[in-house]
């Protein structure tokens, strides 16, 4: 039994740790897999992925007990253009990935809401996530703009962006593990990020952006350098993305350009990509 299927990445708009509410857009990076599984001894080898192994075996074991009931081994090999631990949804994008890929082998049509939230919980026991990644997820498996609450696992508001506009991410050479987040103290900047919820409610997502990046940049202790540079250097809007400590810009069309150059004296390197609003259920994948 063999199923494909591709994923794309996100960005956020509010980071969820601090309210439980969250919200972010999709981008054009992409993560694909390919589930190759027989009934069998349970053993199951991941291939190529950089992300933890045990979250893609966990994410297959649990598609074969939830649609086939039966104990299965087998290969996922994995593919992805989206930095690990940086704050671009890697690990959701995985997630969602394996899990169609795995209800395709096993000729299941599974739901939305069941793919995300065998993602997740799977996630959560391989610890890649602090709030569960509801938003994240979401993001990355419907497209466009999701606002969530991640306690309930609930969609608040899907919207879109301007389709056109020109993804900037800005991505330092270190990692910010969850471990280490799990252990920072958000509560102080709990109100500014429920203003950050409350835009992103009303549609105004470059402005709950930017007061989301400048309230996580205190605590994470990442620096808001990229996202000033890219401000003064034309870009609409530009924040730190998860936990950083990467910093996604969006740009007028051919306007990227100027972000870019401005980047060339930070440290790191510069990826440039689209926005998304293709639901992973209608990726082609394109890495294999």
């Amino acid at each position: 039994m063999i199923g494909k299927a591709g994923c794309r990445g996100a960005a956020t708009i509010v980071n969820a740790i601090a309210t439980g509410k969250g919200a972010a857009f999709g981008i054009s990076l992409e993560t694909d897999a390919v589930v190759e599984v027989e009934e069998g001894s349970g053993d199951i080898i991941v291939q190529e992925s950089a992300e933890d192994p045990s979250l893609a075996v966990q994410c297959v074991r649990a598609v074969a007990s939830k649609t086939v009931g039966k104990v299965v081994e087998g290969e996922v090999h994995i593919r992805s253009d989206i930095p690990v631990s940086k704050g671009l949804k890697s690990s959701s994008a995985v997630s969602n990935a394996v899990v169609l890929a795995a209800a395709r082998a096993f000729g299941s049509d599974m739901s939305d809401m069941d793919i995300l939230l065998t993602g997740i919980e799977e996630s959560i026991k391989a610890g890649v996530t602090v709030t569960g990644a509801f938003d994240d997820a979401s993001a990355c498996l419907l497209g466009g703009v999701v606002v969530t609450n991640n306690r309930s696992y609930t969609v608040l508001k899907q919207g879109r962006l301007d389709p056109d506009l020109e993804v900037v991410v800005h991505v330092p050479a270190r990692k910010i593990t969850k471990a280490k987040v799990k252990e920072l103290d958000f509560s102080p900047i709990r109100a500014k990020v429920e203003q950050a919820v409350d835009h992103a409610l009303k549609g105004e997502y470059l402005h709950a952006m930017e007061l989301n990046s400048k309230a996580y940049s205190k605590v994470l202790d990442v620096s808001e350098d990229a996202a000033e540079l890219a401000r003064k250097s034309g870009a609409l809007a530009a924040g730190i993305s998860g936990t950083g400590p990467a910093t996604v810009a969006l740009c007028q069309p051919g306007e990227a350009g100027a972000v870019c150059k401005a980047w060339e004296k930070l440290e790191g390197s510069v990826i440039r990509a689209r926005m998304n609003e293709t639901p992973a259920k209608e990726v082609v994948p394109r890495l294999f």
